[in-house]
């Protein structure tokens, strides 16, 4: 018997579709080998702790690198040399303690369990090299002489464990693009597409990481104690940055005519340079091959504060952004009129003030454009003091202005927050109109949860939440159902034609046993309201009853 709605509403997996993963279901009765390993290093098993566990390698590993690079710097090491070995001693620990689970767990692993010595299969393999040069060089300096640069060197080898998480991914990608072309490849690398996987996401991520690092290297700059004693280690990390930025320009450029609406070899690459994203990808470039070129002729110094535009390469794909544009872009005329009285008004008191105020103070009231500034100061209710009237009339106005500025600063504010807010009730009312679409059918394919999945991520919605919108898509669907349907709307199901058939078939036998037979055809008969072809046909309903 096929499910009913609600039936069906409280059988569906809500972490599945939001393809969240739910706590693992790991029978504790499993040999201590076996739970052990499903609990933290079996990929298969949704909810365990295997990604956690590789997330937080990872963050270790890049933070040993940064560790690395600033041993280098006698000014940043030498006073917090104990600190860094204490941090190195965690690190070995961390990873030892990994390196012996891994060996412990090998005969459960799917790539040795089939092997009659698991474990040295283990040890001989390339993740598991990786990992043991990881954490031997802090071991051989314990026995072994060892050169300290040549023990840096050998601790960068931690960068390589990297690869557990690289290669699978890797992997991944190359099984979904199999019999693509290069240029496609490159598209599912750097612009969202089903075909991306982890692979586009690690790339996202690496992106993400250097314009921090970037940003955070440009602030640092300025302050000139840093600066001095990690110039070189600046210029490096820029040259880096610049080069890694400009690759990832490159292949955006090279690969955006596998875009829907950037086609053509030259003028879909033009329009996706002349696209806002990719203007400030270029942006985070430009300033360091300018200074490059042009630095014998002009003092570009100035240019480096505008490498903080990096910053916005993270607005990119971001959603708060885009809704941000959506909101200004629809309140636009709202808002250019409010800032419109904004600027008549500023200009207006800025006038007056000068006029009341220029004799009093003529070193301060010097002109209009020194009292606009004192205008905006008093009515955005900052008041630095350093410009203020003196005579009554000019403090009157001043008092005016500040009453003033409380309102008419406030509207673009006001109009923003309740904008934002209509914006997000549209967008879930739009995804409460898909939810309706989607289960009209009762049932919801992977493609309507892959939906589910993207909106619920962009309006940033708890499976909570979702479910609290199917549930009530639902009761919308049982008040339609008992709703009657316009008869071209029935008509167009043969199935709901042939129950409404059946349905006013019983209504006219149960019309016929509450109603005088004799009565019904005298009035008939007095009244024509019914011919004789439709007389016969209520007889012969009422006699196959």
């Amino acid at each position: 018997m096929e499910k009913t709605k609600r039936e069906f509403i409280k059988d569906l997996d809500i972490h599945a579709i939001l393809g969240e993963e739910e706590e693992a279901q790991i029978d504790s009765n499993l040999p201590f080998r076996k739970w052990l390993y499903s609990w933290l290093l079996d990929p298969n098993i949704p909810g365990n702790y295997h990604k956690t566990i590789d997330k937080w390698i990872s963050i270790l590993i890049i933070a040993n690198l940064f560790s690395l690079v600033f041993e280098h710097v006698p000014a940043v090491f030498e006073p917090h040399k104990t600190w860094f070995e204490f941090f190195d001693i965690f690190s070995v620990a961390v990873f030892t303690i990994e390196y012996l689970v891994r060996f412990y767990l090998a005969p459960e692993e799917e790539e040795f369990k089939d092997k009659k010595m698991a474990r040295f299969a283990f040890v001989s393999s390339p993740f598991a090299i990786i990992d043991f040069l990881a954490v031997a060089p802090f071991y051989l300096k314990s026995f072994i002489p060892i050169d300290l640069r040549v023990l840096r060197f050998l601790r960068l080898l931690r960068i390589l464990k990297l690869f557990r998480v690289i290669v699978p991914a890797y992997h991944e990608f190359q099984e979904t693009n199999k019999h693509r072309t290069f240029r496609q490849k490159i598209h599912a690398l750097v612009f969202p597409s089903p075909y991306g996987g982890a692979m586009f996401e690690i790339v996202e991520v690496f992106i993400a990481i250097w314009v921090l690092l970037s940003v955070i290297a440009v602030v640092l700059e300025s302050v000139q104690s840093i600066e001095y004693v990690l110039n070189l280690q600046f210029v490096i990390l820029d040259a880096v940055a610049v080069a890694i930025f400009t690759i990832e320009y490159s292949l955006r450029i090279y690969s955006c005519v596998e875009e829907p609406g950037f086609k053509g070899a030259i003028a879909g690459r033009f329009k996706q340079a002349r696209s806002p994203s990719t203007f400030i990808d270029f942006m985070a470039i430009l300033p360091f091959f300018l200074e490059v070129v042009l630095h014998h002729l002009f003092d570009l110094r100035f240019l480096r504060v505008f490498r903080l535009s990096r910053l916005l390469k993270l607005t990119r794909g971001n959603d708060a952004t885009a809704i941000l544009f959506k909101v200004v872009s629809r309140e636009w005329p709202v808002m250019s009129a409010s800032a419109f009285i904004m600027v008549l008004l500023v200009i207006l008191t800025a006038s007056l003030g000068y006029l009341f105020e220029h004799d009093a103070q003529p070193d301060k009231f010097e002109n209009i454009p020194t009292s606009i500034y004192w205008a905006v100061i008093t009515l955005a209710s900052v008041g630095y003091g350093d410009i203020s009237p003196v005579t009554p009339i000019g403090r009157s106005l001043t008092i005016v202005l500040a009453l003033l500025g409380i309102g008419i600063f406030a509207i673009p504010a006001a109009l923003l927050s309740s904008a934002f807010s209509d914006e997000l009730v549209k967008e879930r009312d739009a995804l409460k109109a898909n939810l309706f679409s989607m289960l009209k059918d009762g049932e919801i394919s992977e493609r309507d949860a892959g939906t589910i999945r993207a909106e619920a991520k962009r309006l940033h919605l708890s499976h909570e939440e979702i479910n609290a919108l199917i549930e009530q898509v639902i009761k919308e669907h049982e008040l339609e159902e008992r709703s009657p349907l316009p008869i071209h709307k029935i008509g167009e199901r043969p199935e709901l034609a042939i129950e409404h058939y059946k349905y006013l078939l019983s209504q006219i036998r149960q019309l016929g046993m509450h109603t005088n037979s004799g009565q019904f055809e005298q009035t008939v008969h007095s009244t024509q309201r019914l011919n004789q072809h439709e007389l016969d046909l209520w007889k012969k309903i009422q006699a196959h009853h």
